[in-house]
């Protein structure tokens, strides 16, 4: 049976597959942009959990905007499939260079410029109040400039929640271990036993499974003596124990880091640093998803479990649970594969379609996505994959105001002269054949966005009533309107919703009335697709 496709893209090669899912090199079909697409396997789809921390994955990238994370560009589910389509990042995973410079590492200009750029990454998160929990090697990629990206936010969770005990053993933090709830200063941890890794060669705890890496985490010191003398305040900060102790987050470590790399390596630091990467990145150009090699036969994106807040996890109670899950996880300290079990919650779906001209991540949610309540996603270069069977053609439309004013109110007419005037010819009576609702698609949780369409035989008025119900089929209660001239009618509308219902509906209706009558859609919105 032939693998669905996400609709409006040309698949031109895997780049990675595994357990969860495979990603996949692909093309926009109406503007050529390349893109990675992240489709989650049959076997996960299956099973409800895992579907919702998809859904979570893809709303969380939608909601960061920062040049140090991939981007998000669509979130397409539809009864045959789910997939995540991202920004392409042409690049190659920093596990590769670490592998290609072995027990050298990458120097330590190269390895600061690591560091600051996956800091940046992961505190556009923790200002949205988001910890990644899973800062690894394999999830930084790095671009043939030295620049880099963080990806894979499959198991992120709220600061202060107590999902469990999750992430890859090599770079958890203790909290971690101990299943304490998520804070940013557990990204500062992994992020700097990554920085240690560029700066050495070599993991921080050379521990062979899970509980020898438990214990040494917890409870070892840290190895400041094996990195260069400049930077051991920062690994001496990174690391500590405790995470009072670290920096409160990615974004109060940055600006410790740059004081150090500064007063270390001169002003030109980073600049060199990133000539540093780039040069390590240019040994392995086949490894980039631009060169057409062979694909991967695991990925980062696919093997990460995935997660929602109020997840089933295992409540680690400290090394007592280490040693007693120790039969369970050892392979996976072995392969840096992430610990953690299925999601459970609900989170909305997002979208933000690839841009004309080239991509331009949504730095928020943007539009909605099929799922099995409504139709599948149609081809489509428009913000998002609309619920409707019809979608915007235009894929830079910018929203037009939240309201429009209607034609000019007539004023008093002036008294007529006393002399008779000759009658002025009728003019020919404006007919309206029909209007149209072209696309109406939600663009975020109180928001969505409609275009209409009039074919008539002149001016005409608009009028656009909105309305959220609980049931399909019904307009229920009204959350607003407005009118605008006929001609204006293709402009796209934002419309905001107040109440609590699940179905969003538009009706339009003209004056002169349109011959094909009112103009009605309605469609089950993302919080509601989940339940």
């Amino acid at each position: 049976m032939k693998a669905w496709v996400v609709p409006g893209y040309t698949e031109t090669r895997e780049l990675g597959s595994g357990a969860g899912g495979r990603v996949v090199l692909a093309v926009h079909d109406e503007t050529g942009t390349p893109v990675a697409v992240k489709y989650l396997s049959d076997r996960l789809r299956s099973d409800p959990a895992f579907v919702r921390g998809f859904r979570a994955e893809a709303r969380l990238l939608g909601g960061l905007r920062s040049p140090y994370v991939v981007g998000l560009y669509e979130y397409v589910e539809a009864p045959d499939g789910a997939a995540i389509v991202m920004e392409l990042v042409d690049g190659v995973a920093l596990r590769e260079l670490l592998k290609q410079s072995g027990q050298s590492g990458t120097g330590p200009e190269a390895a600061l410029v690591v560091l600051k750029g996956s800091l940046l990454g992961l505190a556009a998160a923790h200002r949205e109040g988001v910890v990644h929990r899973d800062y690894k090697p394999e999830n930084v990629l790095v671009a043939a400039d030295g620049s880099s990206k963080l990806v894979d936010f499959g198991i992120a969770t709220d600061h202060g929640a107590t999902p469990g005990m999750a992430g890859t053993p090599a770079y958890m933090a203790p909290e971690q271990w101990q299943g304490r709830p998520a804070s940013p200063a557990a990204d500062v941890y992994a992020a700097t036993a990554t920085f240690f890794e560029c700066l050495t060669g070599r993991k921080p705890y050379p521990g062979q499974n899970f509980a020898e890496l438990a214990l040494q985490h917890i409870e070892s010191p840290v190895p400041e003596s094996e990195a260069p003398e400049p930077v051991r305040p920062l690994i001496r900060r990174g690391l500590a124990k405790r995470p009072e102790e670290r920096p409160e987050d990615a974004e109060a470590f940055v600006a410790e880091l740059e004081a150090v790399a500064c007063g270390a390596y001169g002003p030109d630091w980073e600049e060199r640093g990133q000539r540093k990467l780039a040069a390590l990145a240019a040994l392995l150009p086949l490894l980039f998803p631009s060169a057409g090699g062979a694909p991967a036969t695991t990925t980062a994106f696919a093997t990460t479990s995935l997660w929602a807040p109020g997840r089933r996890g295992w409540l680690g109670a400290g090394v007592a649970l280490v040693l007693g899950l120790l039969a369970l996880v050892t392979q996976a300290a072995a392969t840096d594969r992430p610990v953690g079990a299925a999601a459970s919650s609900s989170f909305a779906t997002t979208s933000a379609a690839p841009p004309t001209g080239g991509p331009v991540p949504s730095g928020s949610p943007s539009g909605s996505a099929s799922a099995p309540a409504s139709a599948s996603p149609g081809a489509s270069a428009s913000a998002s994959a609309s619920p409707s069977s019809s979608a915007s053609a235009s894929a830079s439309a910018s929203p037009g105001p939240g309201s429009s004013a209607g034609p000019a109110p007539t004023g008093p007419q002036p008294t007529p002269p006393a002399t008779p005037l000759p009658s002025p010819t009728p003019s020919p009576a404006v007919k309206v054949r029909a209007v149209n609702v072209t696309s109406f698609r939600q663009t975020d949780f109180t928001a969505a966005q409609v275009t209409l369409s009039v074919d008539s035989s002149g001016p005409a008025t608009v009028r656009l009533e909105w309305f959220s119900s609980d049931a399909r089929g019904t307009l229920g209660a009204s959350e607003g309107s407005m009118t605008f001239p006929s001609s204006t009618a293709a402009s796209a509308r934002t419309l905001t919703f107040r109440g609590a219902g699940c179905y969003w509906g538009v009706r339009a209706t003209t004056t002169p009335a349109a011959g094909s009558g009112a103009a009605v859609q309605q469609f089950l919105i993302r919080r509601c697709e989940i339940r």
